[in-house]
């Protein structure tokens, strides 16, 4: 039996911790947008602070504020000024730091805009980002001081609103996740389609478990952004478009990876509408996209394969689930070292198995799980998984994080999305 005060000890604990996560301590209901550089290159990096920015309301978390939702391969973290403790935190991935991997990010430097929204604090608070390497060592950390009455806070969402529709409205932003589904290289007279290419995507996402079955903790906003020129830019073939967020394919010279590096374009266009979640929707019928977790996914919109790819690419970029495709004969440790555990919640090197998926297995699997035993274990521990046929392992034989002609998420990656649904709103 346990001892009465220790019961009346743990119970003070709780009401505390309890008490931790009162949104209202310690922020109004508003949004710091903060603006910020990554720059350098393979050999150094820092992060250097652009702007500061109010939103009208806060469309984040209002519970869980001082905890991460995954490790990601950044963290942002603020303390209230005065007492030093942790009031919020989040997590994030980068393109710059997918960028410092290539053969580019040896020979030069380079700054990239990377933008992150945070409740907007009461009192003066203190905000530290930090950059990991893939070995989650710490490559750089910036901190600086935010002082709510700063004159120089710009005031956005105000005006210059852009056109926009609810696919889906299941209540206000304090009580769902919002996502904003936006136009890239639609011009003003195709936004009927886009609005269109919008519900699609809306409708394949929500045509997949969990998202499925946790419907009505979502909104979905389709905003009507337009694009001077239609379709958007091809380097390989010098076609550069004018449009609304300046994206192109041929990032890091693949043909096939669509990115943005304009975030601050992105951001800007959105100010004024509830969002904590963003799918870029581009006029296009060249297959491609990406998605980058707690930054947005972006994807053509016109391809065959535009209802899987896009639910791919939101399980990046809103799930932080890793690909579990590779490359037959390949070991990319300069992006997952074999003998680290990767923070996604999908693969595995087994360093730390335990903390993964290792209870949802039978008594009897084997481990590795062999390919041709697939049809009796649907939760196995498969080799091959985040581009390395070696050394990294994924839960299931097929998933909708490997291959786009599989329907559904895997049983681990299902989990891994209550997990952070739930996290998000209880």
């Amino acid at each position: 039996m346990k001892h009465p005060y220790l019961i009346l000890f743990f119970a003070f604990i709780a009401t505390i911790e309890a008490r931790a996560q009162d949104f209202t301590e310690y922020f109004i209901d508003k949004t710091l947008r903060v603006d910020y550089l990554f720059t350098g290159d393979a050999h150094s990096q820092s992060i250097v602070l652009d702007e500061l920015s109010q939103l009208p309301t806060w469309a984040g978390r209002r519970h869980h504020l001082s905890e991460l939702p995954l490790a990601g391969n950044g963290q942002i973290a603020m303390k209230d000024a005065a007492t030093g403790k942790y009031i919020y935190k989040t997590s994030f991935s980068s393109l710059f730091q997918e960028w410092l991997t290539t053969e580019e990010a040896r020979i030069t430097a380079k700054g990239f805009e990377n933008t992150f929204l945070l409740p907007f604090p009461k009192r003066q608070a203190t905000v530290e980002v930090t950059l990991f390497n893939p070995k989650r060592e710490v490559m750089t950390r910036f901190t600086h001081t935010i002082d709510p009455n700063d004159i120089l806070i710009h005031q956005r969402g105000t005006s210059h609103i852009p056109p926009y529709r609810y696919l889906l409205r299941n209540g206000d932003e304090k009580e769902c996740i919002d996502v904003a589904i936006m136009a890239e290289g639609y011009t003003e007279k195709e936004m009927e389609t886009f609005y269109a290419d919008a519900q699609t995507a809306c409708e394949s996402i929500f045509s997949h478990e969990p998202f499925r079955s946790m419907k009505q903790k979502f909104n979905v906003v389709a905003v009507a952004c337009p694009s001077e020129d239609s379709g958007v830019s091809v380097p390989r073939k010098n076609q550069w478009k004018k449009t609304a967020v300046f994206s192109h394919f041929d990032t890091f010279y693949s043909e096939r990876y669509l990115t943005t590096s304009r975030i601050k374009a992105v951001h800007n266009i959105l100010a004024g509408i509830p969002y904590e979640h963003i799918i870029l929707l581009a006029n296009t019928d060249v297959y491609g996209g990406g998605g980058i977790y707690n930054s947005y996914t972006l994807t053509t919109a016109h391809h065959a394969q535009f209802r899987p790819v896009v639910v791919h690419e939101f399980g990046h970029s809103f799930g932080g689930l890793a690909d579990e495709y590779f490359y037959e004969n390949d070991v990319m440790s300069d992006t997952y070292p074999l003998n680290v555990e990767p923070w996604e919640q999908n693969v595995t090197t087994r360093t730390d198995f335990a903390t993964k998926w290792e209870d949802m297995l039978t008594a009897d699997t084997p481990i590795p799980t062999p390919a041709a035993e697939q049809t009796k274990y649907a939760i196995g521990v498969y080799e091959g998984g985040a581009y390395s046929a070696k050394g990294i392992y994924r839960a299931s034989f097929n998933c909708r994080m490997r291959t786009n002609e599989y329907p559904e998420f895997c049983p681990v990656c299902q989990r891994a999305l209550t997990r952070l649904i739930r996290f998000y709103v209880p």
